[in-house]
């Protein structure tokens, strides 16, 4: 499949650079029936068949417990990929919004989701599990931190969690969001739109506008908050031999996605 070259490149040199994965690895990918999700599960999937360090792939989804969820088609790419397909039920959505009625859910919402799945994988005899943060989504983490929190911090490409035995790994990490929104839509992913009332309602929409407003004001800014983590080796960022600045990179495969 020629789409999935390019997505293919973003994410083989973010496992290489952070060696993400070790030999005889049992990944689970994280499926929220996103984009992301769903183009992090193709890109591990075509991986599996060829990477260097053999490794095992699962896919699991947290149901929330939202009315009228069909996952069906999840399960049709997963059977299409030879990915076995685990849903797991919960009640996140109630104990959120009917128990505690949270005015600002996705903190808490976040943090069961993250548990949930993290046990689910240790449960099914996984070493790793894989979640689809892109590139956007690490400056927008950082930022939303800076801005909201007064920290410098953002979610590290690899975090080993003691507790529970397993790592999580950021297999996207290089790749901006347009290309993932460009090969979405070019192999028609069966995304699932989400039934989350506060979804596109929160402070990372705010910051997502708030940077794409600055970018287009000053080019490249994304690029450069992105190289700062870097070299600041913010949670476990660094600057690689093999990615001497995204922005080099991008361009180096633009004409991949206009040739599309």
């Amino acid at each position: 499949m020629e789409q999935i070259k390019r997505i293919l490149s973003f994410t083989r040199r973010a496992l290489d650079d952070y060696q993400m994965i070790e030999p005889g690895d049992k990944i689970a990918v994280g499926v929220s029936a996103g984009k992301d999700s769903l183009t992090l599960l193709c890109a591990m999937a075509e991986l599996r068949r060829f990477y260097p360090v053999p490794f095992e792939l699962i896919a699991i989804t947290i149901d929330m417990g939202f009315e009228g969820t069909d996952f069906s088609p999840i399960q049709r790419l997963c059977d299409e990929l030879n990915v076995p397909y685990h849903i797991v039920p919960t009640e996140i959505s109630k104990i959120i919004f009917d128990v505690r009625k949270e005015k600002n859910p996705c903190s808490l919402c976040a943090k069961m989701r993250r548990g949930a799945l993290n046990n689910a994988a240790k449960e099914l005899g996984c070493t790793a599990v894989a979640l689809g943060h892109h590139f956007d989504d690490a400056v927008e983490t950082f930022m939303l931190n800076l801005f909201f929190e007064g920290r410098i911090g953002c979610f590290s490409p690899v975090t080993y969690l003691s507790r529970v035995g397993i790592k999580v790994i950021r297999p996207m990490l290089y790749m901006p969001e347009k290309d993932v929104r460009y090969f979405a839509k070019k192999v028609d992913l069966p995304v699932v739109k989400s039934s989350c009332p506060a979804d596109g309602n929160t402070q990372r929409e705010e910051m997502k506008q708030l940077i794409t407003e600055l970018d287009r004001k000053h080019d490249g800014l994304r690029y450069r908050i992105f190289g700062a983590m870097q070299r600041g080796e913010i949670d476990g960022f660094k600057m690689n031999a093999g990615m001497q600045g995204i922005k080099a990179y991008q361009n180096e495969t633009t004409s991949n996605e206009e040739e599309g």
